[in-house]
This record gives C-alpha cells, structure tokens and sequence, in this order.
C-alpha cells in the first residue's frame, strides 16, 4: 500500500473531477441494477490501496457534523461539559443547522501521525465517512460527488466504477 500523495491527488481532482461528477449524475438517472454488488467489490480492493492515516484530507479540509448524542458522548470522554465543548471547538451553521467545527484542521487530529485524538467516540459522521457502500448506493451518489474532491479512496472507487460501468 502506498502512501497517499495529496499534491498528486489534488491535481488528479483538478483534472477529472467534472467528468466524474457527470458520471455519477447519469448513474444516479439510470442506475444499473448490479450497483450496489459492484461497489462492494470495488470498495474492498479500494482499501487495500488506499490508507487513510497517510492522508487524513478529510480530518483537514472538512468538518463533521456534531449531533447531540455525539457530543454528550465526546464531551464524557473528554471529562468536559457539553457547553465547554462548544464554547471551544464548535458552531451552530443556521442554514443546515448543524453543529460543526469552528476551524480545519480538525482540533482532534494530531498532525503528527493523521490519528485521531477521539477516535473510540468520534463523530458518527466520521466513523462512516467516505460512506462508500451505504446502501442502497444510488442515494448516496451526490456525497460521493462532493467527496471525490476530498477523498482518495472516494475518487479511486467512482474511477473504478467508470472503468465496470461505463456511463
């Protein structure tokens, strides 16, 4: 497994990320009915090129999303009160109402090794993040659209669905 080249990655993005959102939005229109089968084969070879701790984009370039179970839980690992984990680290966004972090990269990755400092009791957004087989898989297609900007095993599954699909 090699290690994740993001400069490398940022101008594969750069290059391919228009026609790979174009495919995803013909699949979503018409989608085969061997999707869901086919993405589960393709997420497992996936993940045996890609490793997330020599990337971690998503931890610093992206924030989750904090439900209120997830900071009740975070905050009790953290021995700190739900409203001293706000007052520090997050924000209400109106328009999605939604809270997330004040800041990226994420306050809970350690730089130094791409680990995350709350792993155990992470957000449920990020312990299902890239989201690659939620199924069924047709309804997730838009996230991967977004993802693919920052996600290597993201953008490595849609090129390896173009390459079984054709769109």
């Amino acid at each position: 497994m090699q290690p994740v080249n993001l400069r490398s990655f940022k101008q594969k993005v750069r290059y391919h990320q228009s026609a790979f959102k174009k495919y995803l939005k013909k699949i979503e229109k018409k989608t085969p009915d061997s999707l869901n089968k086919l993405v589960v084969t393709i997420d497992k070879k996936v993940w045996q090129e890609i490793d997330c701790l020599t990337c971690a984009n998503c931890c610093k370039t992206m924030t989750p999303t904090f439900t209120n179970a997830d900071m009740k839980r975070i905050a009790a690992y953290l021995n700190i009160s739900v409203a001293a984990m706000k007052d520090r680290w997050l924000h209400f966004e109106k328009k999605d109402k939604d809270w997330v972090n004040n800041k990226q990269p994420c306050q809970f990755l350690n730089l130094k090794d791409n680990k995350c400092s709350i792993y155990p009791v992470r957000p449920q957004s990020c312990a299902g993040f890239p989201h690659l087989t939620k199924k069924p898989v047709v309804q997730y297609l838009h996230v991967h659209q977004q993802n693919i900007a920052y996600c290597p095993a993201t953008y490595k599954l849609v090129e390896q669905m173009m390459e079984h699909l054709p769109g």
